[in-house]
């Protein structure tokens, strides 16, 4: 094993800059006798293909694959660099692991590392380190411990050899998710070692993921190498956590008792000896879970709060995974699982509370642990089994003639034309290659057929937002660790096909578990990019499009799938799944192709040819309507279409009522190159500049001088317009992959927003420092986010006020978002101190009620137009004009034209809406008389829901 060791560590190196320091390890390389004089040329090359910055103040450079031949012995060698080294795109490299490998053999080593990556501020330990020993602490990390339970036991197995043996251990080790795919091939590749009594032992560091052991038994009496064999232990090691197995072994051993592993009979007895996890005999009783996203935090949550109400041990597995059976009371646990919809879980209780507890656990699960779920399709089987019996299923129907769905609005326009419902194809490929040169030629040339497709698409497109997604998807097609990952697995012998979509599905997976929904939605753009690798591959055609037009049905419809459809063909699109902020309905919008999603199961299930009628706007679906309903949805389309054309003409207009009031409508916008379209489409002003995407785009904290840079661009812009920025909204529910957050239970309940920059006050500083130097005493107003306490008001504020006395701004206003209730309602206690509010409705309607907005089910009942919200912000616009303050809106509410009254009639100052949208907001101000709005807006104060809120603004 490659080990780091004391030896290979050189202290308080100082380097001018990346290249000296390259040159540093180089010769210490060298000398060392690991690599030719050339090598620091293979350091230099890999650097130019990509950064070698691990993350964490450390780097690993190594060479090319054309420069192994140089290298005589693998080995590593350390540099700390106390003073920092810049690395590019300003990382700073405080240790710098240089690395000599022929071929994989460091692999584990970097494994291993990266453990320690998870810590807090490991690159600034890392700088003060004062000798090799606190060094080498700071990386090793927490030992692994082994996993061994029962069901890494095989006794008896069905063999005629060793390698069907080996076969069988390696796969237990597979499905405990110790080892990777080609650990059994691997295995086979090295020398047994002879224990005596009939015992073997094969043990590998390559391809594992975590330590574990299995213990494999043969049906019948069997030799290799001329000796007998009774049982194989199959160890995936990995550091230390198996010594103490050993040693335990070796004493067993010695004491002559070997033979009581090798004549087994059961799992027990194994483990009993071996000290593994011991299985119990408990009542167990299994369940399938009908929740649409599995078993994420909510309901893990929920499940785990129902399980400590009992006092003895209960525990939980998916059956037929072999995954060993975790705490129900553990939420990390319980989330390790992964489990998904439709798997079987299996609650194993002790005796003494399982009674009690099982039916508690089993009813619960059933009724979607508080979520509401669809229940799971009956399965076709000659006996039911006993998960199948242990789910109360309905089968799905499709929507009745003339009946209403509501779904999610993703793109605006009334649609009508026959359902044209569309399956992917299910795609069949084999696991194994034919050799590594025919599947990577195979990759190679997909790779180049999507490549040349996507440029295709990006040069036909005419929208920047559909240019500027298929730009990202090349990005997604040369990334070099997807591609790195892929080529590794086909020299362990994966076929083209299953590498690229195993490592594709792992990537996605790891986006998807993001607990913000913009974020984890950016998943399918990748999975829109496997798939049609895939469909090269595999030599699947793109499925035919209609010559008529129509309404494309699909369970969820990849951007590519949409920037493909002829927009004079399709007349809309109606899925199953996703959501509003996916790029496929950012796609939809661009191409002004009216689209609903999160529909439900049941619309895939619509016959096709059925007419669908679909209101983008009202987020509603009509099946086979009526002449009624079709001709009032052509006349609201040609009103629609009319006066969206009004709006454009006089764009650049103010807003100012019927009865003269003014409302100013501004632009949200999410970095500097947004501005210029956001004041040519008539924006008076940027009512929200999230400054987190500026954040998001670089490997760490961006500095002072770029922050400013950025600032400063939309300031000029603007030509004297104001500016209103939110401070940085980041937390556990959008993290940045360079600030350590510990895991919450709920991130949208946890350290986000201004929670988590009060923490981190250095980097807090430095946004306002450079926010005050790019206003040259233009109209700058900074807000801060998630606000829901005075005290977290007095900290924001006196900070900038500090810094202020040090670069001095003339026109500078300070004030709150309103995004969660408590801040609403200490409104008239903060409207004394704020110069302003804006009331952010995407998250105030969440917290207000209490429903996820991409949640698959629910998020179209999280309408801001809900009368519980409607009040809060009343009690904010009281508040603010009370004291001779003004009040911004600047979530989705905004730019809904059935909100615009309501909140024209509460007496909002300001909305701020994508640029796209201000040209329609304006010309609903203009056609509102405010005395009415007025009224409209306390009718809708005095209402129940948000239909009734709606039917009250359509009466209008």
């Amino acid at each position: 094993m490659l080990e780091l060791t004391v030896e290979q560590i050189s202290m308080a190196q100082s380097a001018v800059d990346k290249a000296a320091a390259l040159r540093l390890l180089a010769d210490v390389l060298v000398a060392d006798g690991l690599v030719a004089e050339g090598y620091l040329v293979g350091l230099q090359a890999r650097e130019q293909q990509g950064s070698t910055f691990l993350g964490q103040g450390i780097a690993i450079p190594h060479g090319t694959p054309e420069t192994r031949d140089q290298v005589f012995a693998t080995g590593v060698r350390l540099m700390q660099f106390p003073e920092g080294v810049d690395w590019g795109d300003g990382q700073i490299v405080y240790l710098a692991i240089g690395i000599a490998a022929k071929s994989d053999e460091h692999l584990r080593l970097l494994q291993l590392l990266t453990r320690a990556l998870g810590e807090d501020d490991l690159g600034e330990a890392l700088r003060q380190a004062k000798d090799p020993e606190a060094l080498l602490t700071l990386l090793q990390g927490a030992p692994q411990a082994l996993a061994l339970d029962a069901q890494m036991i095989g006794l008896g197995v069905s063999v005629d050899d060793f390698e069907e043996l080996v076969w069988h251990g390696a796969r237990l080790l597979r499905r405990a998710d110790c080892a990777s795919n080609g650990f059994a091939a691997v295995l086979q590749q090295v020398e047994p070692l002879p224990l005596g009594d009939g015992l073997w032992l094969l043990h590998r560091e390559q391809m594992v993921k975590r330590p574990g052991l299995a213990f494999v038994t043969p049906d019948k009496p069997i030799r290799h190498l001329g000796q007998p064999l009774t049982g194989l232990f199959c160890l995936a090691s990995l550091g230390e956590a198996h010594k103490a197995l050993l040693e335990r072994l070796c004493a067993l051993l010695i004491e002559g008792r070997g033979h009581e592993l090798g004549g087994a009979t059961n799992s027990r007895a194994v483990l009993e000896v071996l000290g593994g996890e011991l299985p119990q005999d408990w009542p167990t009783e299994r369940v399938a879970l009908a929740n649409a996203h599995g078993l994420h935090a909510r309901p893990a949550k929920i499940l785990a709060q129902l399980a400590k109400g009992f006092d003895g041990e209960i525990k939980v597995r998916i059956v037929d995974t072999g995954e060993s059976a975790v705490s129900a009371k553990s939420l990390s646990k319980l989330l390790s699982l992964g489990a998904r919809r439709g798997q079987v879980l299996e609650f194993i209780a002790e005796p003494s509370v399982a009674g009690d507890a099982l039916p508690a656990l089993i009813a619960a699960v059933r009724d979607g642990l508080g979520e509401d779920i669809e229940p799971l399709p009956t399965a076709a089987a000659p006996a039911p089994t006993a998960a199948v019996a242990a789910v109360v299923a309905h089968t799905l129907s499709a929507p009745a003639h003339g009946s209403q769905v509501q779904a999610v609005g993703a793109s605006p326009g009334i649609a009508m034309g026959p359902a044209h419902v569309q399956v992917l194809p299910v795609f069949d490929y084999p696991l194994l290659g034919e050799s590594h040169a025919i599947e990577h030629q195979r990759l190679q040339s997909a790779l180049a057929e999507v490549r040349q497709d996507i440029e295709r698409l990006i040069q036909r497109s005419t929208a920047k937002a559909i240019r500027e997604i298929f730009i990202t998807h090349q990005e997604m097609l040369d990334d070099p660790e997807l591609i790195d990952e892929v080529a590794s697995r086909l020299r362990k012998g994966e076929s083209a096909a299953a590498a690229w979509m195993n490592v594709i599905d792992a990537a996605a997976r790891q986006q998807e578990q993001l607990q913000d929904v913009l974020l984890a939605e950016r998943a399918a753009d990748l999975r829109d990019v496997g798939r049609r690798v895939l469909a090269q591959i595999c030599g699947v055609g793109e499925l035919a499009e209609p010559q008529q037009p129509y309404i494309l049905v699909m369970d969820e419809v990849g951007p590519s799938d949409v920037a493909r459809l002829d927009p004079t063909r399709v007349a809309g699109i109606l899925t199953a799944r996703g959501g509003a902020t996916a790029h496929s309905a950012i796609v939809a919008r661009a191409l002004g192709i009216p689209a609903l999603v999160g529909a439900g199961d049941a619309v895939l299930l619509i016959k096709p040819g059925t007419l669908l009628l679909i209101d983008g706007q009202r987020g509603r679906l009509t099946v086979t309507p009526d002449a009624i309903t079709v001709q009032r949805a052509i006349d609201d389309r040609d009103r629609r279409d009319k006066r969206l054309q009004a709006a454009s003409a006089l764009r650049m207009e103010p807003a100012v009522t019927r009865d003269g009031h003014t409302v100013e409508v501004f632009a949200n916008i999410g970095d500097s190159a947004g501005t210029p379209a956001a004041v040519e489409q008539g924006a008076e002003g940027i009512g929200l500049l999230r400054t987190e995407l500026l954040f998001m785009a670089h490997n760490q904290a961006p500095d002072e001088a770029t922050q400013e840079a950025e600032y400063r661009r939309v300031l000029d812009d603007l030509q004297g317009r104001p500016l209103v920025v939110r401070t940085l909204d980041v937390g556990g529910d959008k993290p940045l992959p360079y600030w350590p957050i510990d895991k919450e239970e709920n991130p949208f309940l946890g350290v986000r927003g201004i929670r988590l920059t009060l923490q981190r006050p250095d980097i807090m500083e430095s946004q306002l420092r450079a926010l005050l130097r790019a206003a040259d005493n233009r109209a700058l107003r900074i807000m801060f986010p998630m606000v829901g306490t005075v005290e977290e008001w007095h900290q924001a504020r006196d900070m900038t006020e500090r810094l202020r006395l040090e670069i001095p701004v003339a026109d500078l206003q300070l004030g709150i978002m309103i995004e969660v209730p408590s801040a609403a309602l200490l409104a008239p206690v903060l409207a004394k101190e704020v110069d302003f509010f804006s009331v952010g409705t995407n998250d105030l309607t969440q917290y207000t009620l209490a429903i996820d907005r991409g949640h698959p089910t629910l998020s179209a009942q999280a309408d801001g137009l809900h009368p519980a919200v409607l009040q809060l912000i009343d009690i904010t616009v009281r508040a603010a004009h009370a004291h001779g303050k003004w009040v911004g809106v600047c979530g989705e509410l905004a730019a809904d034209p059935a909100a615009v009254p309501i909140l024209v009639g509460l007496g909002v100052d300001e909305l701020s809406v994508s640029a796209r949208s201000i040209g329609e907001v304006k010309a609903c101000v203009r056609e509102l008389n405010r005395s009415d709005a007025r009224q409209l807006a306390q009718a809708a104060l005095a209402v129940g829901s948000a239909r009734e809120v709606r039917a009250l603004v359509e009466g209008l």
